[in-house]
């Protein structure tokens, strides 16, 4: 028994210290000195943490107990053994199985039935999810990503607040009973509890995300039995929250939480005290140093707060939006066909863009066009920003030394203003208590709420692709809320899909200033550069990410985008497929090798990589779009205009696709259709110049040569370097009969150097210049 508590302790000192092949040397001791499956569960933690995830699914296969089928699950989960990942969760001779941890286990289930293709399942469960602990944030990234996401004042509103004071109810009577009625002996050989946190939703949320490569599952409220065989029962209560504090029988030797989420832990409970190392002082360190000496008077507030304090604030901490869901947002490809041929051709693979490289050869970027913007979505100066002194009760108040005279921000922007926040409280406060620490967990709880419900409403917005809505939910953060790595980051991805390329540029560039560690949406900012034709800048940011995390798929994507510019597509290709094998359930890295097989034009593996991304993410547009292009090219117009349809209705505010399904349309010979879309396309975005010039197509093809030449002029006027609005021209010019102007709109079109297959088509109508229409139709 001395020495099964002494391992115990050994081993929990060394996973406090991230010394993962001691912690497993050890617990392989104390499996052979005291066999049991208390005792496995721990040993395949150890697995777990160390990122050998095969060895716990071996030593846990066969295990009854809820929490080693909670951790066989994970072990499955991270090796893609989804069907025996569900029937551990789910045991199939058990007809209504309770799963374990709660919340955590419900997020998992979920994330299972998602990628099995059972989505009305997996929204269930992230729902259950949320019921169950309403800071559970990655359910309800998940709930955006599947596009079932209710509003965020539903999730983290009043209904919130009500679960978690029964939660807290709960809590204390179990915490009551931990203290008076705990066994002695439980007492002194501590337990091996890898506290909750450790199998936390967020290790779930960065295990799918960042190609599974950190895991940390560990058994929660267990305690050590006094000798082999003994039976080991939950010391903790049954009902407790992932993010409750531990009784003080489950804490002498729990396990420290892993690397993975220790500092999204720490910054999110010094979040809530403006300690050191909080998002605030970090973002504050990088654009408000002015406010050093206010923040320094925050630290000396934290230090005098009593531990009674300290152990309310941890109860309702959670840890917040660390990761998240690689959405989603991909290129559209920049290309299309020339209407001669009724082909949609791409070059380089890479997303969406107003230009076409065969269609627009040298078409400058949409970006640059939009350098007069006014537009600023990452420029937040000048706003007012708060602390608070919670032991005093009162509100600190400091004006951005900057002097500008935007509007200000405070703390109250990012929770319920006014009587709605009074009354929430009050009736927080009625059913929790009046105990102090009652009152704070009370007010604690309020505020974060308050701040998910924006986070969540933004995020909601932005799944749903629009972007401007989202940018002003985002704008009601706080100052040091909007300056975080994950919030730049949402900006950047919505004004991407905007195709506002120079603002994402900015949202991204302030995002590597605060983060620079940071890797989620570094794919989405390399397709940004490429668009932005940065070859310098891209190439020195795939450098950067490579230094930072080698084995991270955003990395890959980013040199693939490198090569991708650079016109190499075979070795493109190769990155791309290198992200592909470090997370296969990455669909923009699946996306981009399809991009990159329609440029070397193998439609074959193309279409499978789109279909590859559509099996992680049924609601990732680009693929539709992808595969719209395909058989566009390939003369499939009835394909063609089912897959744009299908990605249109997903992002119905994108003018790229509406035109795209214009072109389909009028493939198809609807052509009253295709120029309502079309329209709609030029409506959703006057600074497109594609819908303009596919409208003038159209025009053309049905005989109307003066409207189409009046759109001509006007589109000249928009791009005037680009040949092939020149040499449409010239053909509307040589149906006019005005021999003149058609030879010198097609020299023109010549002159400013198209690509090869242009200009040899352009040759080729200068010679039939004076070949009457009857004998060319023939031709």
């Amino acid at each position: 028994m001395a020495m099964e508590a002494v391992l115990v302790d050994c081993i929990n000192t060394s996973l406090r210290l991230y010394m993962y092949r001691n912690a497993t040397f050890l617990c392989e001791r104390l499996c052979a000195e005291f066999p049991s499956e208390i005792n496995l569960q721990l040993l395949a933690s150890c697995y777990l943490r160390n990122n050998q995830a095969y060895c716990a699914y071996h030593i846990l296969k066969g295990t009854k107990m809820a929490q080693s089928r909670y951790l066989f699950a994970l072990s499955c989960f991270q090796m893609d053994l989804l069907r025996e990942a569900e029937v551990a969760l789910c045991p199939r001779n058990e007809p209504n199985p309770e799963l374990p941890n709660g919340a955590a286990g419900h997020y998992l289930l979920g994330l299972i039935y998602r990628y099995t293709d059972r989505r009305k399942i997996a929204v269930d469960h992230f729902l259950k999810a949320l019921e169950m602990d309403p800071f559970l944030w990655a359910a309800y990234e998940e709930l955006c990503i599947l596009g079932a996401a209710e509003k965020a004042s539903d999730i983290f509103g009043e209904s919130a607040v009500l679960r978690l004071q029964q939660k807290h109810l709960s809590w204390d009577m179990s915490s009551k009973y931990s203290e008076s009625g705990a066994d002695d002996h439980s007492t002194l050989l501590g337990t091996r509890s890898l506290s909750a946190n450790d199998s936390s939703p967020r290790h779930l949320k960065q295990l799918h995300d960042n190609g599974h490569r950190e895991i940390a599952a560990h058994s929660q409220g267990t305690t050590v039995g006094t000798g082999k065989g003994t039976q080991h029962s939950n010391s903790g209560p049954p009902n407790v929250s992932l993010y409750s504090t531990p009784s003080p029988v489950s804490t002498q030797f729990s396990a420290a939480p892993p690397p993975l989420y220790r500092n999204a832990h720490a910054q999110s409970n010094m979040s809530m005290v403006g300690g050191e190392g909080s998002p605030r002082s970090a973002a504050n360190a990088v654009n408000q140093a002015p406010r050093k000496k206010i923040m320094d008077e925050g630290k000396l507030r934290k230090s005098s707060r009593s531990s009674s304090a300290r152990a309310a604030y941890s109860q309702v901490s959670g840890r917040l939006f660390s990761d998240s869901g690689l959405r989603r947002s991909s290129r559209l490809a920049s290309d299309t066909s020339s209407q001669a041929s009724s082909n949609a051709s791409h070059v380089g693979g890479n997303g969406p863009s107003h230009s076409s490289a065969k269609l627009f050869g040298s078409f400058p970027s949409t970006s640059k066009m939009n350098s007069g913007s006014g537009r600023s979505g990452t420029a937040r100066k000048g706003h007012s920003w708060s602390t608070e002194n919670f032991d005093e009760g009162r509100r600190i108040d400091a004006s951005d030394d900057a002097g500008s005279d935007d509007m200000a921000v405070s703390r109250s922007a990012i929770s319920v203003s006014g009587d709605d926040k009074t009354h929430l409280r009050d009736r927080t406060n009625s059913v929790i208590g009046v105990a102090p620490n009652s009152s704070r967990i009370a007010s604690g709880a309020l505020e974060l709420l308050g701040l998910l419900r924006t986070l969540g409403e933004a995020y909601r917005l932005s799944c749903m692709y629009r972007g401007q809505e989202a940018l002003e939910a985002y704008h009601k953060l706080s100052q040091s809320q909007y300056a975080t790595g994950w919030v730049l980051c949402q900006v950047g991805k919505a004004f991407f899909e905007m195709v506002d390329y120079l603002e994402a540029d900015r949202a991204f560039s302030w995002a590597r200033r605060v983060s620079p560690y940071t890797l989620e949406g570094m794919d989405i900012y390399s397709t940004v550069l490429y668009h932005l034709e940065e070859e310098m800048r891209l190439s020195f940011l795939a450098q950067e990410l490579i230094s930072t995390d080698r084995l991270s798929p955003q990395a890959w994507c980013a040199i693939g985008n490198c090569f991708s510019l650079q016109k190499d597509h075979e070795t493109a290709l190769k990155n791309f497929q290198r992200a592909v094998h470090l997370n296969p359930r990455f669909p923009y890295a699946h996306t981009l090798c399809g991009h990159e097989y329609v440029a070397l034009e193998d439609f074959d593996n193309g279409i499978k990589c789109f279909q590859s991304a559509l099996r992680s993410d049924s609601r990732h547009y680009n693929a539709w779009y992808g595969l719209g292009t395909i058989y566009l090219r390939q003369e499939k117009f009835g394909f063609a205009e089912h897959h744009f349809r299908r990605a249109f209705q997903i992002n119905s505010r994108s003018s790229v696709l509406m035109c795209y399904l214009g072109m389909a349309l009028h493939s198809l010979k609807r052509h009253e259709e295709a120029l309502e879309m079309i329209d709609n396309a030029i409506l959703a975005d006057k600074k497109n110049p594609l819908p303009m010039f596919q409208k003038a197509n159209i025009l053309f093809s049905l005989g109307r040569f003066d409207e189409a030449l009046k759109d001509l002029e006007q589109l000249k006027e928009f791009a005037p370097r680009e040949s092939s609005v020149y040499a449409l021209m010239g053909k509307v010019y040589k149906r006019l009969n005005r021999p003149e102007k058609a030879i010198f709109h097609f020299g023109s079109a010549l002159d400013l150097k198209p690509c090869a297959t242009d200009a040899a088509a352009i040759k080729s109508a200068i010679e039939k210049l004076h070949v009457p229409e009857e004998i060319e139709d023939n031709l």
